[in-house]
């Protein structure tokens, strides 16, 4: 509604990113693959990739049309990019894509997850959300006149979402695992930026113009709630538009290899580290509460809080392994 009294509609693209792991004997889920494949390998080498194509074929009669699919960077790894629709109709479609990826899955006698960081040492998932806006029934982020060919309306929605980027991060990213998906030197963004020509910044301008001139956030993982996340994201966008809100120059640079004195200069804030950096981000930010709604905002926070208290009370491997003999 929002949207529409300023003139616009919403068009949304998401890529989704899953794992798909074989079983135990008992049926229960593992992190066991014998996949061999990497990033947009063509050549089926496990079930894994079998069980995908099953998956497109159930997904295109179902209406819900895959613009692409293929293997990703780690060993269990794909991903399934659907085509673009408004924001209501991307959220059932993604709600769908994840019954229809789990129950196929277990057919073939694997386990499918969607958690963001199930290996350690291994790229994570991503829900990758490509966003554009229309009026009047042409893309509004294009402008063949401006710097990049991107329109001051395109800028605006970019100022937006980096500006709000912090704050709806506990939605866009809403599990503790989600964070040991946002570290370096996985193609996951750990800073609040943007670019056109690399992807270790949060938002990405791709190289299309015309009609399919958009920008892609590259932070949202797919555990969140489809609803939510692309509700908080088109809030944030058109704040930024209603704001004017400037982004700043595009970084078109190695983030991970700037200096911080460098990283400051180009006024490049950090992503929260943590579900409960997140969420303190999220309290502090009207805009993300208002597009949520008092309701869910509050009961939101009041679960993601209680499992936050509940994940630092646990002793990890990593704890034990690296205490128990020393102290």
């Amino acid at each position: 509604e929002r949207a529409a009294k300023l003139g616009f509609t919403m068009r949304v693209g998401c890529e989704v990113e899953f794992f798909i792991f074989e079983q135990s004997e008992r049926g229960e889920p593992t992190t066991r693959t014998l996949d061999a494949g990497s990033y947009f390998d063509l050549v089926p080498v496990d079930r894994g990739e079998q069980a995908r194509r099953v998956i497109v074929a159930a997904l295109e009669e179902m209406k819900l049309s895959s613009e692409a699919s293929h293997h990703e960077v780690a060993r269990g790894q794909h991903e399934i990019d659907l085509g673009y629709a408004d924001p209501l109709t991307m959220a059932d479609h993604l709600a769908s894509l994840r019954f229809v990826v789990r129950t196929i899955a277990v057919r073939h006698g694997l386990v499918a997850t969607f958690m963001p960081k199930p290996l350690y040492g291994r790229n994570g998932s991503g829900m990758h959300t490509h966003q554009s806006l229309f009026a009047k029934g042409k893309n509004a982020f294009f402008d063949s006149q401006g710097p990049i060919q991107l329109s001051e309306v395109g800028r605006w929605y970019i100022g937006g979402l980096l500006r709000h980027a912090r704050g709806y991060c506990a939605v866009t990213n809403p599990l503790v695992n989600s964070y040991k998906r946002l570290v370096p030197g996985y193609e996951a963004p750990v800073n609040v930026s943007w670019s056109t020509q690399n992807v270790s910044p949060l938002i990405r301008v791709p190289a299309q113009r015309g009609e399919a001139t958009r920008c892609e956030n590259r932070m949202p993982d797919p555990s969140a709630n489809p609803y939510l996340a692309l509700g908080v994201q088109l809030a944030a966008g058109l704040d930024g538009v209603q704001e004017r809100t400037d982004p700043g120059e595009p970084v078109n640079k190695n983030i991970a290899r700037m200096s911080y004195r460098e990283r400051r200069r180009f006024r490049i804030d950090d992503l929260p580290r943590d579900l409960h950096e997140a969420l303190d981000y999220l309290e502090k930010d009207a805009v993300i509460r208002e597009a949520l709604g008092d309701h869910i905002y509050e009961r939101y926070l009041d679960a993601k809080r209680e499992e936050w208290q509940e994940y630092i009370g646990q002793v990890s491997e990593w704890e034990l392994n690296r205490y128990l003999g020393q102290y």
